[in-house]
């Protein structure tokens, strides 16, 4: 295990910078996610990590040591890629065991790094099949075991889980927390999936155009987002966001421009009450919930998230209720007023 630190991290292509002046220190043990839109940077910033990709200007430091001019074979770091990239005429236990191989350990030594990575992805029952004979998801847990056995000081995941179907997924972000807590092994995995990086980060690193528009823990970048792009990125549905001057009953600060609420904050009052008045436009029924799509004049197009019981319908008209504390203030460069 190893802390990682990225002091003022450039990447150019050419002329077009990518990465634009990163500063970040992931501690020893942490499991930090990057996310963010596509094009945004966060893969090529993981890249420059493995040193897949070279780093322009800045420093990456990998514990006490100053890693990057280091060859990826150097830095002592494994990545899991979106491909799988096993090789399929060989069984899962020569899959998982060939980077030892490749490094000449004794076989004895090998088979014990194998039967270990094997018993905490639980894949002792398939340890002599081919990989044409594993899911999706078995597949994904072969491909970690031949990282696991390198014994790495931190683990980099580059969207792992986006070949996976919907129910895959669930099930394999529980077994990369678990992966976590047992291996207690620094990790950095990239996503552009929210909910992946919501579940499973200690901290998230919010990426916007090469640049970092926030860090923090989950709850803190759900509850107290430093921008608009930030908030409107985190949380699923995403935040509404309202002109100030659309809501007259709404008590904002000055310099406010615009604020925002979460649709889970909202709730459906009588038509004439609340601070907002709208028309019920589309119903989305998930079960557990359902999605209110509310047409609201001026303020533009509100979500509403309610139960899955509710009772309205479209054409319905109604107000909008919602308390004062979770309003978020944003002023014209779109920054949060605290």
């Amino acid at each position: 295990m190893s802390s990682i630190n990225l002091k003022a991290v450039e990447k150019w292509f050419g002329a077009v910078q990518v990465i634009k002046g990163v500063d970040l220190s992931i501690e020893e043990g942490e499991f930090v996610i990057f996310v963010g839109p596509s094009g945004c940077g966060k893969s090529t910033l993981l890249r420059m990590i493995a040193g897949l990709e070279e780093t322009s200007r800045g420093q990456i430091m990998i514990g006490d040591r100053d890693a990057t001019a280091e060859p990826p074979s150097k830095r002592g770091l494994a990545m899991v890629f979106q491909s799988y990239a096993l090789y399929p005429h060989m069984s899962v236990r020569d899959n998982v065991g060939f980077p030892l191989k490749s490094a000449g350990l004794p076989k004895a030594e090998i088979d014990e790094k194998v039967s270990e990575a094997a018993r905490v992805l639980k894949l002792d029952d398939y340890l002599d099949r081919r990989p044409k004979d594993l899911s999706g998801g078995q597949r994904q847990r072969v491909a970690i075991g031949r990282s696991i056995v390198r014994d790495p000081t931190a683990f980099l995941f580059d969207e792992p889980l986006s070949n996976l179907d919907a129910a895959l997924r669930v099930e394999m972000r529980y077994e990369i927390a678990k992966l976590h807590q047992t291996l207690k092994s620094t990790m950095i995995y990239v996503t552009h999936d929210q909910v992946e990086a919501m579940t499973l980060a200690d901290r998230i690193v919010v990426l916007e155009f090469g640049k970092i528009a926030q860090v923090g823990s989950p709850r803190e970048l759900y509850e107290r987002p430093a921008n608009l792009f930030v908030a409107q990125f985190i949380g699923s549905p995403r935040m509404n966001v309202i002109p100030a001057t659309a809501a007259p009953n709404v008590e904002v600060p000055s310099n406010a421009v615009s604020f925002g609420i979460r649709p889970e904050h909202i709730t459906l009052t009588e038509a004439g009450s609340g601070q907002i008045q709208g028309t019920v436009d589309v119903l989305e029924y998930l079960g557990a919930d359902t999605f209110v799509i509310m047409s609201c004049g001026d303020a533009g197009q509100i979500t509403v998230r309610l139960g899955g019981t509710a009772s309205c319908k479209p054409g319905d008209k109604a107000g909008l209720a919602f308390g004062k504390a979770d309003t978020h203030m944003f002023d014209a460069d779109g920054l949060a007023i605290r």
